[in-house]
């Protein structure tokens, strides 16, 4: 057995050893770190295979200026985190509200689905049955205030629109105490988290005045498999996409996690669990309480297991997130992104 004295010398022969070769060590320990690093980065890099497969192709793209009234058909998109844009018209960045702030949606007034929206310029033009085409300025003057809204019981702002615009919607509805239009400037007020609304979205999705996501894909397909299941057809509008894919079987978009269209890239977050206002008829404003919820009730429940995030509400689409803003058209194909490797 060694004695303490030879243990305690061999110790201090280390110790000398390692302040006498210390800087040749640590450099060697360095170029091995960095070695390390730059071989991770090299499997990344080419170890890693990003494939793309064409699962559809983009028939259309639709833009909804103000929540609930009608869609604008647009041929090509710019896809910002709030959603999408096409010149100065901007998904959901107009809403309806009463005197003390409360959203009105197609759920209070169904008639709301019969005004249509266009844009001429640097104004939006209203239009509804009975009613005279009415201008908005898409800028409103910094003198407007600023009111404090609730979209699902979360705060945002809103520019008020006006006077005008206000007797015009008050008297659409036949509504004995006013309702007023806002709009979300982004450069000055703060948007929704999509999560406070929806669980399942992540930190860095946004929105402004949707429901719960900047982006809602749905298959035309998927639509033909629903309206052979129904005596009376509905149509796109009775469910309210952003974009809509063709070219694919019914329903494959639940599946597509991982979105290239153009140069943007989405991120499914969760389906569209259906509400009350996809009984809505987009042509009369009536609200029938039914159809086409009943029959999605009967095929496109989700699984027991996921109760507590859609409950009873059927599964008629897919919410994406954004994770690469870009531009995408009428015609490009849509791929989903795999990594192999």
């Amino acid at each position: 057995m060694a004695s303490a004295s030879s243990i305690s010398g061999a110790i201090q022969s280390v110790v000398e050893n390692f302040q006498r070769h210390r800087l040749p060590l640590l450099c060697a320990a360095g170029i091995g770190v960095t070695a390390i690093a730059s071989w991770m980065w090299w499997r990344r890099k080419h170890g890693e295979k990003v494939e793309l497969r064409q699962v559809g192709t983009v028939s259309q793209i639709l833009i909804y200026p103000i929540k609930s009234c009608k869609a604008i058909s647009v041929q090509e998109a710019e896809c910002l985190e709030l959603g999408l844009r096409h010149e100065e018209l901007e998904d959901r960045h107009w809403l309806v509200v009463t005197d003390e702030g409360q959203m009105v949606t197609g759920r209070q007034e169904p008639r709301i689905v019969l005004i249509s929206v266009t844009g001429t310029g640097d104004s939006l033009s209203l239009e509804a049955p009975g009613m005279e085409k009415i201008f908005v300025s898409v800028t409103q003057p910094k003198s407007n205030k600023i009111m404090d809204c609730r979209v699902f019981s979360r705060d945002i702002q809103g520019r008020d629109c006006g006077d005008e615009v206000s007797h015009w919607l008050t008297t659409y509805f036949q509504s004995s105490t006013p309702y007023r239009l806002v709009h979300f400037e982004p450069n000055l007020m703060k948007p929704r988290k999509a999560n406070e609304t929806e669980k399942p979205f992540r930190e860095q999705d946004i929105i402004v005045y949707p429901d719960a996501s900047p982006i809602m894909l749905l298959s035309d397909k998927s639509l033909e498999e629903l309206n052979s299941r129904m005596e009376t057809p509905v149509s796109l509008a009775n469910f309210r996409p952003s974009i809509v894919v063709s070219e694919c079987k019914a329903f494959s978009e639940d599946g597509w996690d991982d979105v290239k269209v153009g140069t943007t890239r989405l991120k499914r977050v969760m389906a569209c669990g259906r509400c009350i206002l996809t009984t809505v008829d987009p042509k009369t404003g009536v609200m029938s309480r039914q159809e086409p919820l009943d029959t999605l009730r009967t095929f496109r429940l989700s699984d027991e297991s996921l109760n507590h995030l859609y409950k009873k509400a059927p599964l008629f689409g897919q919410y994406y997130g954004v994770d690469k803003t870009g531009m995408f058209k009428v015609g490009d194909p849509v791929y989903v992104v795999a990594r192999s490797g």
